[in-house]
């Protein structure tokens, strides 16, 4: 007869370290981001602007490109920084460039027009909700007392095995 208890439950969640868990909404947040600048190109108008040499307003150049490649850059090194850095300074640079990127993302509804209300609503408003769960994973990240060294761990457990 088999113990129940002991079986595991194929849909049992194994806890999800928050390295991980960050580093998915970052990933996230960087599909999103390409996918929204893509979408972009299908409003009438941005392609012409694009190939008469601007962008929104701004004249296209290896400045303007630089700026804009530092920008997309962002997001696809804090995935591999969420799972590489030490807890401590992960919390913190998570939390930095988290608070940095909100308005960052909001300023993509600057001079959008209502006809494109939406779509900036639900793509920043997403932007938005994903850095919100990135700076609550970093703000609630477990913070664990370290173990003593030395013979105070082996006396504790010791004493508790008694």
């Amino acid at each position: 007869m088999t113990n129940r208890t002991n079986t595991p439950n194929l849909l049992d969640n194994p806890p999800v370290p928050v390295q991980v868990k960050i580093a998915a909404a970052w990933t996230s947040f960087m599909f999103l981001y390409i996918y929204v600048d893509v979408f972009n190109f299908y409003k009438p108008g941005v392609v012409d602007g694009i190939l008469n040499g601007l962008i929104w307003t701004f004249d296209i150049s290896s400045t303007l490109l630089t700026i804009f490649l530092v920008s997309v850059s962002i997001p696809a090194l804090m995935v591999v920084l969420s799972m590489t850095l030490p807890a401590r300074v992960n919390r913190a640079t998570n939390l930095v460039v988290g608070s940095l990127l909100i308005p960052y993302s909001m300023f993509n509804a600057a001079g959008a027009t209502w006809e494109w209300a939406f779509f900036y609503g639900i793509s920043i408003g997403i932007e938005v909700l994903l850095l919100a769960f990135i700076l609550r994973s970093a703000w609630t990240w477990p913070r664990t007392p370290a173990v003593p060294a030395g013979p105070a761990t082996t006396d504790v457990r010791q004493e508790a095995s008694v």
